[in-house]
């Protein structure tokens, strides 16, 4: 696939995890095109947990569940109903998980380029995620980011320091299939917003972030 199709093929998987083995070489290219992501002052202030412990995955699955529980008891009786139809992780059918951390200290203390805005070492992890999300589609991979947890809970659990954020679960592997149409406008939860309504020219224009005209 070119740059665009793999783009545009990219999807948040759940449910179409085969749990078949993935070679180290390609887990090697994956990490590796994220790693090479742009980073605030060449800081490269993540690391990779790859996570292939079963008895770790279960454990996580069930506070991930337990969270759902959570939040589905904020929700009315219909968003309930549309959640209840929505599969949340492939924490136990992907073959692996890999969990990407952000380290606020890596490349300090004077981090160029971060002096005014906090969150850019935060920005940069989050490309080293797309990185790897759009690798992990051009070899024919499924990637699904859990985000039903407790970062307290996850430190604890793989043993990260206090001062390390995890940032991303991400369940990996071969899959049967990418959905054309993501899960979330297929259950109904929304309806992806066309780009005329999110384009401004030269300055914000609130008309438009109103109406969505």
């Amino acid at each position: 696939m070119d740059l665009y199709d793999v783009i545009h093929t990219r999807r948040d998987v759940r449910g179409q995890f085969t749990g078949e083995p993935l070679g180290e070489d390609v887990l090697d290219r994956v990490l590796t095109a994220a790693h090479a992501a742009p980073s605030v002052g060449m800081s490269q202030p993540w690391d990779f947990v790859v996570i292939r412990d079963r008895a770790t995955r279960e454990a996580f699955h069930r506070h991930v569940h337990h969270e759902r529980d959570v939040f589905a008891a904020t929700l009315g009786p219909d968003a309930a109903a549309r959640f209840a139809r929505i599969k949340i992780d492939g924490v136990l059918e992907s073959t692996l998980s890999v969990v990407v951390t952000y380290d606020p200290s890596r490349g300090g203390p004077a981090v160029l380029g971060r002096h005014a805005i906090a969150d850019a070492g935060l920005y940069s992890v989050c490309l080293a995620i797309q990185n790897l999300w759009l690798a992990a589609t051009a070899e024919r991979l499924g990637v699904g980011w859990v985000s039903f947890y407790r970062e307290d809970y996850l430190r604890d659990l793989l043993g990260i320091p206090s001062g390390v954020r995890p940032v991303a679960w991400l369940c990996l592997g071969p899959v049967t299939h990418l959905e054309e149409v993501p899960d979330l406008e297929r259950h109904g939860w929304r309806s992806r917003r066309p780009l005329h309504q999110a384009r401004h020219e030269d300055r914000w224009d609130p008309g438009l972030a109103e109406t969505g005209a």
